[in-house]
């Protein structure tokens, strides 16, 4: 929802380079915005098994889903710009941004595919989180910045005066 505009006022203030890494979540059935994984634009899935155990996400729903989310990164890559190419990670230090973490199951995709291309220093940065997501995704970067844990976390959305989507 918000990553994208974040990243824009980070890498303007950095005079760095902005792209995207492209991740979606996979939702459990009848819940998509509970993520029990995710899915990179290379096709590289995570899933929380014992999260896809609960909610009743079988073996087929889980490649049906990742089909589906696979679909929607690529259909995005194209109007994000895919005529340009990505901006090279190999050596550079990578900030991933998003705009908060509930499950961080699609963070720790993103961070799992920028990992993937040899960054020299590969930094998290969020405004808000749940305690355990942010202990799942540490392991994954070299750092993590993080403004706000607050205890019970409800939603991201919760910690926003506007969470509109992005167009």
């Amino acid at each position: 929802r918000g990553a994208v505009p974040m990243g824009r006022v980070i890498a303007d203030a950095l005079g760095a380079d902005l792209d995207v890494v492209l991740v979606r979540k996979i939702g459990a059935p009848g819940h998509p915005e509970l993520a029990i994984g995710a899915i990179d634009e290379q096709a590289h899935r995570h899933v929380d098994r014992s999260a896809a155990a609960w909610v009743g996400a079988d073996d087929d729903y889980l490649e049906q889903e990742s089909r589906r989310q696979l679909a929607l990164i690529r259909d995005r890559r194209v109007r994000y710009g895919h005529e340009r190419p990505m901006v090279p990670i190999a050596g550079r230090v990578v900030i991933v941004v998003d705009d908060g973490l509930a499950t961080g199951q699609t963070m720790q995709a993103a961070l799992r595919a920028v990992r993937a291309a040899s960054p020299a220093r590969l930094v998290c940065a969020i405004p808000v989180a749940a305690a355990e997501s942010l202990a799942a995704i540490r392991p994954l970067a070299d750092e993590v910045v993080v403004l706000a844990m607050p205890e019970p976390f409800r939603a991201v959305g919760w910690h926003y005066r506007n969470f509109d989507p992005v167009d």
